[in-house]
């Protein structure tokens, strides 16, 4: 038999090892965090608002996917279901285009009505050079966006996130944060109230679903009708 003095030191050093990995991948979750944070920055270190530069920004960002599903694969050891990723559903497709239905008609009450109350200028500059871009690019970017956004600022910031402070509320609002200020650099200040807006809806739909897939659809739609209709 154990003596529990043994048994007390098992459950010491197996408490440890848990405290060790949990320092670990807090780390390895911040590092990650201020990656996104910085994403825009670090895209536009390929220079140039001509198709190629555009191109090599992408490559960036899908990069950096990929970076993310290969850490949750191989270093976590985790499913991607751990950050809300499955296959989609008709309830996805459907909550989906709900939510892409309210943040489009948020969006045009906020450039129409609430931009000229307080005075405010939209920075169509950045749309005006991505409208630009051959058709088939814009739709690649738009997928881009959709996945990797929503794999990063969704699914992965949340969950982890809740992980580690253990406060179900704060996660969501660092991640939404964190996805509205890291379009500064290219959409401008104004522009940030939009996409708060879009960002508070996406990180309402997460919370409710658990759908990634939800989520993607959303997010796709939305910049469908910023990119391609108007």
């Amino acid at each position: 038999m154990y003596s529990r003095k043994t048994v007390e030191q098992a459950n010491g050093e197996m408490s440890a090892k848990a405290e060790h990995r949990r320092n670990s991948r807090m780390w390895v979750v911040t590092t990650a965090l201020v990656l996104v944070i910085f994403q825009l920055p670090l895209g536009h270190l390929v220079r140039g608002e001509n198709l190629a530069a555009q191109a090599g920004r992408e490559v960036i960002f899908w990069a950096l996917t990929l970076i993310l599903v290969s850490y949750i694969l191989l270093i976590e050891r985790r499913p991607l279901s751990s950050i809300g990723l499955k296959w989609p559903t008709w309830k996805s497709v459907v909550f989906g285009l709900i939510s892409a239905v309210v943040m489009v008609g948020g969006s045009v009450i906020i450039y129409l009505v609430v931009f000229p109350a307080l005075g405010l200028q939209a920075n169509e500059g950045g749309l005006q050079v991505l409208q630009s871009m051959p058709f088939w690019f814009q739709t690649a970017l738009i997928v881009r966006a959709a996945v990797f956004e929503e794999l990063y600022y969704r699914g992965f910031a949340i969950e982890r996130l809740m992980e580690i402070t253990g406060f179900r509320w704060l996660a969501p609002l660092i991640s939404l944060a964190a996805f509205t200020f890291a379009h500064l650099n290219y959409w401008g200040w104004a522009n940030l109230i939009a996409i708060a807006f879009e960002g508070a809806i996406l990180t309402a739909l997460y919370l409710f679903r658990r759908d990634l897939a939800s989520n993607m659809i959303a997010h796709f739609f939305v910049n469908a009708a910023s990119f391609l209709l108007l």
